[in-house]
């Protein structure tokens, strides 16, 4: 079966699975060992492995993934490099960690701020991004959900450029998301956007913190290094996690010139989505790269 029989312009088609009704609740955005898991072959779309693909879930920080795609289309504009530089906003420097934490005023280059986003998930860094290429959050918020509808991600709701919960007495409400719209997105990048992977593929790295003073970034993708998780071919995508909506990944890798992609939902913990996330990549690519 083909996830993605066609591509129509910008739009993805999808062939329907079948989704359990129950899981459609509010509680049910995370669970042992996933919530939902999803393998594709990168270049062709065809699925691999498949478990409730279209469960609604909390994507928290893969949602960096859609900010990602819309800063390269403003830099393919010509609004901006990767040497200008962003600014922390008040605004900004109000988002809750993992952060930089540079202090209103203080700049960060574009470059960085992608090392930033990729590596160390940081959410100020992602309000900054948004800040320039929409001018407000709240434009950006619209502009990601117009390229969602775009990529034909049906049951994706952004919220923020960050997947971050909705602070105490907003209502401003959670980033939406599935398997199968997470892995849309991701195809969607490795197609107009590889030289993501210059920065999804960093283990580790430095930059200028607050004040210049060098703040060395760990990257959350375990798959990517960490003994008894890596997987060698393995070069991103983005990690995530929120309480509410458990340990996410959104993972690539390749060999012999072949990708493959997996989307894994809702881990109750870490070890568990690591695990899960880096056996799929590896099977995947058994079938793919023969």
């Amino acid at each position: 079966m083909r996830l993605w029989p066609a591509l129509v312009a910008a739009t993805v088609v999808l062939a329907p699975v079948a989704q359990a009704a129950a899981d459609t609740t509010a509680s049910a955005h995370r669970r042992s060992p996933c919530l939902a898991y999803l393998s594709i072959d990168a270049q062709t779309g065809r699925v691999l492995a498949a478990e409730g693909i279209r469960r609604e879930a909390y994507p928290a920080s893969c949602t960096k993934l859609m900010t990602m795609r819309l800063a390269f289309r403003a830099m393919k504009l010509g609004r901006f490099s990767l040497d200008d530089v962003l600014v922390q906003s008040e605004r900004s420097a109000m988002e809750e960690p993992s952060k930089i934490g540079l202090e209103v005023g203080e700049t960060i280059t574009v470059d960085n701020a992608f090392k930033a986003l990729m590596v160390k998930s940081a959410n100020d860094v992602a309000v900054m991004v948004a800040e320039k290429v929409g001018g407000t959050v709240e434009n950006f918020v619209d502009l990601m959900n117009i390229e969602a509808r775009n990529l034909g991600m049906k049951n994706t709701h952004y919220a923020s450029p960050n997947g971050l919960p909705p602070p105490k007495g907003s209502n401003r409400g959670f980033d939406i998301s599935t398997a199968e719209d997470l892995a849309k997105l991701a195809m969607a990048l490795l197609r107009d956007n590889p030289e993501i992977i210059q920065w999804t593929s960093i283990k580790s790295t430095t930059i200028p913190g607050p004040g210049g003073k060098p703040m060395w970034l760990q990257n959350h993708n375990n798959v990517l290094w960490k003994k008894g998780y890596k997987v060698k071919e393995a070069d991103g995508l983005k990690t995530g996690f929120i309480k509410a909506g458990g340990c996410s990944l959104v993972l690539t890798g390749e060999r012999g010139g072949k990708r493959a992609i997996v989307v894994v939902l809702g881990s109750n913990t870490a070890a568990e989505r690591d695990a899960l996330a880096g056996r799929l990549l590896k099977v995947a690519l058994d079938k793919i790269a023969r």
